[in-house]
């Protein structure tokens, strides 16, 4: 992980000062960027969001999920935590907070779209952050590739049902055009640009490790333009959310803590599920990230196709992406001093194979 990536959270910070710094010196230009949009797509913001989404859909890797059998027991914790559990969890704490605790202290009327934001969050698993998490806590690398290719080929279908199913809470009238238009967009078309990549990338290489080592060059390269497009959509979020912010500088204290709770209730279920049923630890930590960790980018792009740059809903995405690097870092350091939990790690899927 680089320094960058360790310091996220202080790179998201800095840019929300930027952004409301922008609105208040630059209204007209964000209010033009605004105005540059059809339908419910802003043009900009399509741009940067595909900057984030495509590098990381180029590491998924189909071909993995043929070795997903070999290890049951971690992919079923982790569909069980990512599809059955969490957006669930995270649409309760919503409803709790923004109905009732949070109440008194918000607009009325607002409360379904906190709510919306953290549905929006909490039913998109982690795409590609979870490979840095694995990484830190020594997991398998290629089981944890395997587990994020078929959380992404059940994100294409799953997402939009889930999220229209748990919006009914809020009593927000679902546009479905917009919430497949926005699935389409930013998952079905980034993920079909990342397979095309692999092939591209691939073709012609002596062996796999030939393959391996053009595929990691390339991704190295336009990984920058994922965070790059990441915080200047951050900058642009503010710079529209700035008057509401100012006004109310404890929304997002707020927001941040039931994320919070969901994240380290979530990380608890999942990790105590791996070690009661006896996960070795390079598979169950990875599993455990994976259903802590959100897939942010595609939340803010979603919020921002169904509610709007200004939206609170909005507003709640980009407040889970300051929240989560750090929360991520605590679990990480709690997974490698409790390792001796588990049982003696097994050999990876790769190695297994090239025995047999």
């Amino acid at each position: 992980m680089s320094a960058f990536e360790r310091y996220l959270s202080i790179w998201v910070a800095l840019a929300i000062i930027a952004g409301l710094a922008l609105g208040r010196i630059a209204p007209g230009l964000v209010r033009f960027l605004a105005s540059l949009e059809y339908g419910s797509v802003n043009f900009v913001v399509a741009i940067l969001i595909w900057f984030m989404v495509y590098p990381m859909m180029v590491a998924v890797d189909f071909r993995s999920l043929a070795r997903l059998h070999e290890r049951p027991k971690g992919l079923i914790i982790t569909l069980a935590v990512n599809w059955l559990i969490k957006p669930f969890t995270m649409a309760a704490l919503g409803v709790l907070f923004f109905d009732w605790v949070f109440a008194p202290f918000i607009e009325p009327g607002t409360s379904g779209h906190y709510i919306a934001g953290l549905i929006l969050l909490g039913a998109a698993p982690c795409t590609a952050m979870v490979f840095v998490w694995s990484q830190m806590t020594k997991g398998d690398p290629n089981y944890t590739l395997a587990q994020v290719s078929l959380n992404d080929a059940i994100m294409v279908f799953a997402y939009a049902p889930i999220v229209a199913l748990l919006l009914g809470v809020t009593d927000i009238a679902v546009p479905w055009e917009t919430l497949f238009l926005s699935v389409g967009l930013y998952v079905v078309i980034p993920l079909a640009a990342g397979i095309v990549t692999r092939v591209m990338m691939t073709r012609g290489a002596a062996n796999a490790a030939a393959a391996e080592a053009a595929l990691g060059s390339f991704t190295g390269r336009v990984k920058p333009f994922s965070i790059v497009g990441l915080l200047a959509t951050v900058v642009l979020l503010f710079g529209f959310q700035g008057e509401v912010i100012l006004a109310q500088p404890l929304v997002i204290v707020m927001i941040a803590i039931p994320l919070l709770i969901q994240s380290y209730g979530i990380f608890a279920i999942a990790y105590w599920a791996a070690k009661a049923w006896r996960i070795p630890h390079n598979v169950a930590a990875p599993c455990a990230m994976i259903g802590t960790s959100n897939f942010f980018e595609l939340a803010v792009a979603v919020a921002i196709g169904l509610f709007g740059l200004n939206s609170i809903a909005a507003l709640v995405t980009v407040v889970g992406v300051l929240v989560e690097v750090p929360v991520m870092l605590s679990l990480v350091w709690f997974a490698n001093r409790t390792r001796h939990w588990f049982p003696a790690e097994e050999t990876p899927i790769r190695a297994q194979k090239v025995r047999t």
